[in-house]
């Protein structure tokens, strides 16, 4: 498990685009016949990529976490980027089809992940926070998803949110979770952009047009700074920074928060005249 430590709110201002990659960007998450995982200083967050092959993949626990297994203090959320796939939690078996997801509650053992097709396979991306409350093991379903449209095609900015992980739906003790997508012609997400000081947030863009790229837009919002993302990317945000971005067309996002407040629209906006 790799260790990655974000900057601070003044730190990250000197910061060359190395520098701010190494910090806050996760680059490397989806590899063939491997689980990675990366644990952060944003409210303890770990946050991996696995794509099985020829078999089942098994998380366990390690020192980073201090466990004996991995879900011993934790839950976990897992969404499938990839083709169609299993996850297996204390020996019941969940199917996820493409963009499906799981929740996966603390004190679950024996979690296994599985591609139904070695040469087309799930690509799970996970994310999990500490919990101090047990929650049961569901499977999130699409259409079970509980779905808001926000935006506009005038401001390029129309999208549907699908909440996966939250307080009317699937229940936590403190992750909340699920993607969005933007419309045909629409590009920028989040915008007008907003902070949370009371939950951090986890990015990993996906089904980016090829080929194409997405700016991502981090820091204060009266010093922001920018990174340059590509698919199946995954950006830490602490909870002082903004988290927005624009992309060259069409893509989608996991969205992952932990902290003390679930409620969805518990934020800060920005007015927009001191955003630069």
């Amino acid at each position: 498990m790799k260790v990655v430590t974000t900057a601070d709110r003044l730190h990250y201002r000197r910061m060359t685009s190395e520098e701010l990659r190494a910090h806050f960007l996760l680059e490397n998450l989806f590899q063939p016949g491997r689980i990675e995982l990366v644990y952060t200083d944003v409210d303890r967050a770990v946050v991996g990529g696995v794509v099985p092959t020829t078999g089942p993949l098994a998380l366990s626990g390690g020192r980073e976490t201090a466990s004996t297994f991995f879900c011993e203090r934790r839950e976990a959320g897992v969404i499938n980027l990839g083709a169609a796939g299993t996850v297996t939690v204390g020996g019941q078996a969940y199917a996820l089809a493409p963009r499906e997801g799981l929740y996966i509650g603390r004190g679950s053992r024996d979690i296994t992940f599985a591609s139904d097709t070695a040469a087309a396979p799930a690509q799970f991306f996970l994310v999990s926070y500490p919990a101090h409350a047990e929650f049961p093991t569901t499977h999130a379903a699409i259409e079970k998803a509980n779905t808001i449209e926000l935006g506009s095609l005038k401001d390029a900015n129309r999208r549907t949110i699908r909440q996966y992980i939250h307080p009317n739906g699937i229940r936590s003790c403190q992750l909340v979770m699920g993607f969005t997508e933007l419309h045909e012609g629409c590009v920028w997400n989040t915008f007008p952009p907003h902070t949370h000081d009371r939950r951090t947030e986890v990015y990993c863009y996906f089904d980016l047009p090829a080929p194409g790229l997405v700016m991502h837009f981090l820091g204060e919002p009266n010093e922001t700074r920018h990174l340059v993302m590509r698919e199946k990317q995954a950006v830490l945000s602490p909870p002082w920074s903004v988290h927005c971005a624009c992309g060259t067309g069409g893509y989608r996002f996991v969205w992952a928060m932990g902290g003390e407040n679930q409620v969805f629209d518990d934020m800060d906006k920005v007015d927009l005249s001191t955003f630069q």
